[in-house]
C-alpha cells in the first residue's frame, strides 16, 4: 500500500491508518445520556438504513446490530474501539433514533441472608 505525503501524518504502516478518540467523537469525551452498560443491547432501528453518508465509525455500528442485537462491549471489541467511544458514538445514533437499546435487567435486592438460611434448613430436613 502506497501513501502520499498528505496522507502521511496519519498512517502507520503497521498499524494502518490511525484516528485519535476524540476525532472520532468531536472531542466528547463521554455520551450525554448514562445509560449505555457494558451489557446493554443495540440494534439498528430500521434495517433498511442507508450509511453512505455517515462517517466510518458510526455506519459500522449500524451495519453490525442491523442482524441481531449487540452488547456495547461486543460492538467495541469488533470495531477495536475504547468502550468510552463507542458510547459516544451510540449516544449520537440514540439521539438520531438510528439504534434501539435494552438496558440490562436490573437485579432486586439480594435476599435476606436468614431467609436463605431457613430454606437450606427445611430442605435439610426433608
Amino acid at each position: 500500500m502506497t501513501v502520499d505525503a498528505e496522507e502521511a501524518w496519519f498512517f502507520d504502516k503497521d498499524a494502518g491508518h490511525l484516528v485519535r478518540p476524540y476525532a472520532i467523537t468531536n472531542g466528547r469525551t463521554g455520551p450525554v445520556r448514562d445509560g449505555f452498560a457494558l451489557i446493554t443491547l443495540v440494534v439498528t432501528a430500521d434495517p433498511r438504513t442507508d450509511t453512505s453518508r455517515l462517517t466510518p465509525e458510526p455506519a459500522a455500528i449500524l451495519d453490525l446490530c442491523r442482524e441481531r442485537p449487540l452488547a456495547v462491549a461486543e460492538i467495541a471489541a469488533s470495531l477495536d474501539l475504547p468502550v468510552s467511544v463507542v458510547k459516544v458514538l451510540l449516544d449520537d445514533l440514540a439521539e438520531a433514533r438510528m439504534i434501539l437499546t435494552r438496558a440490562p435487567v436490573q437485579l432486586a435486592e439480594a435476599p435476606d441472608i436468614a431467609l436463605i438460611r431457613a430454606v437450606i434448613e427445611g430442605v435439610r430436613r426433608l
